[in-house]
């Protein structure tokens, strides 16, 4: 049934609280069998519209590690940050590389400790793009201690390099709502992954997958990740956990059929709000040229997870409804066609990517998409996450919770945005990206997608009601 309206919300915090024991408690027997499929979604959550921002490779640290409040960098020890690939902390970072070379613009020696990087480059300034692929990421975590981001690193001392939040064209816009300081990226490498697992929460497998693809790791006795022999798109076991192009998905016109990962068939969020009568969206910044076979230099065909899906083919009648393209998004804003659920992925170039894009006008493009939707109708009953998909190969400091072979991975920057949240707030609470999910499962009654987006913590954990609300 359609999600345009509720019942009234909520009459005390003590009701929401009841309300979040409930929807973990379902959730947990849905997944063993004792509950019907589908769970009665919660009518007195007063949030009507979700629009996720899904912004590109930054970690919480290099973004928001000066925020007021927040777990930031001024909880770190004085130096001794990283260490090399035998253990040994390094007397000096090594220089800043890029493509070609060492970046002329940094020091070539900084202290083995974090430094900001405004003072050798500005916000609008591209800078070089650190490796983050998944099985360093593992190994820059380091087991919790976050040692070995410049070792298992490709750009130098750059990883430690963080921006001073205050200078940040988003600063004054988190100073109005909540920054959550504990937000993990769902798995643990890159944005392929970690695309995948915002709407399915799973790795995909392959049965065939090119040789040369096959990653081969290196783990200890006991089982822990201890080194590398080839780094890889696919696990030895056949999980895909790198950058791959999909055989129903756009794709370079070059790249070979046989390097193609042939249509995914797991169910997907999508599917579930579909089943739900929850009308959503994929709204996606250079889709259509795309589609066209005019790409934009800077769009990303792995950032397009539904066209990976089987059910989201060329020429399905689900593609045509839910893939949509960026210009789309504002359009359905103004004209008060905007689906109960949306996605919003920028095209490269306002994405925040390293290499392509600058910080400055990615975050200017995704104010611009806020304030266009704190102007329409839609407002009074909205909820924005503006995130990242992952940590673009940057340093952070806070371990990431234990979950299972695929993640968490490293922290990310997450700012919670809508009338029902804490101005100037910062929410300490351990998020990941399921966490949305796990939002959408519980105020629109899904079932959920695995046991990870099933036990993750939800949202509404940061939402607050005014007081008295009727």
């Amino acid at each position: 049934m359609p999600f345009s309206s509720f019942a009234e919300a909520v009459a005390s915090r003590s009701a929401l609280l009841f309300l979040l024991l409930f929807g973990g408690m379902m959730a947990a027997l849905v997944l063993a069998g004792i509950c019907p499929a589908q769970t009665a979604p919660a009518p007195s959550i007063p949030i009507d519209h979700i629009v996720l921002l899904y912004q590109e490779n930054h970690s919480f640290d290099n973004l928001f590690g000066e925020f007021p409040g927040a777990d930031g960098i001024s909880k770190i020890p004085a130096e001794g940050v990283q260490v090399d690939r035998s253990g040994l902390p390094y007397p000096q970072l090594p220089p800043v590389r890029q493509d070609k070379g060492r970046d002329p613009r940094f020091p070539a020696h900084l202290r083995n400790r974090p430094f900001p990087l405004l003072r050798y480059v500005s916000l609008a300034d591209a800078i070089p793009d650190p490796i983050h692929s998944f099985y360093r990421n593992q190994l820059q975590i380091a087991g919790g201690v976050n040692s070995g981001y410049v070792a298992w690193g490709t750009t130098g001392a750059l990883p430690m390099g963080y921006y001073e939040t205050e200078r940040l064209p988003i600063y004054r816009l988190a100073r109005d709502y909540t920054v959550l300081d504990h937000f993990f990226q769902a798995a643990f490498g890159g944005s392929f992954l970690n695309h995948i697992w915002l709407v399915a929460v799973q790795t995909p497998s392959w049965a065939h997958p090119p040789a040369e693809w096959v990653a081969e790791p290196i783990f200890d006795e006991g089982g822990r990740l201890i080194g590398l022999r080839r780094d890889g798109k696919v696990t030895p076991d056949g999980y895909v956990v790198g950058t791959v192009e999909g055989a129903s998905a756009p794709h370079h016109s070059t790249t070979p059929i046989g390097h193609l990962l042939p249509p995914l068939t797991m169910p997907t969020i999508g599917d579930r709000l579909s089943a739900a009568g929850v009308s959503w969206a994929w709204y996606s910044g250079g889709w259509r040229d795309a589609l066209s076979g005019r790409p934009a230099p800077t769009f990303q065909f792995h950032h397009q997870p539904f066209a990976y899906f089987a059910r989201y083919g060329p020429e399905t009648q689900e593609r045509a409804v839910h893939l949509k393209d960026e210009t789309d998004f504002l359009a359905d804003l103004q004209s008060e066609r905007l689906p109960s659920v949306c996605f919003v992925k920028p095209l490269g170039i306002h994405s925040e990517h390293p290499g392509y894009a600058s910080v400055e006008e990615g975050q200017k493009h995704a104010i611009s998409l806020i304030r266009a939707i704190q102007a329409s109708r839609y407002w009074p009953r909205c909820l924005i996450l503006l995130t990242y998909d992952e940590f673009g190969g940057f340093w952070d400091h806070v371990p990431p919770p234990r979950g299972d072979r695929w993640g968490p991975g490293t922290r990310i920057p997450a700012l919670l945005i809508s009338p029902y949240t804490e101005k100037g707030g910062v929410d300490h609470h351990s998020y990941d990206t399921t966490s949305l999910l796990r939002f959408l499962e519980v105020r629109f009654g899904l079932n959920p997608l695995s046991d990870r987006d099933a036990i993750a913590t939800n949202l509404l954990e940061a939402i607050r009601l005014p007081p008295n609300q009727p």
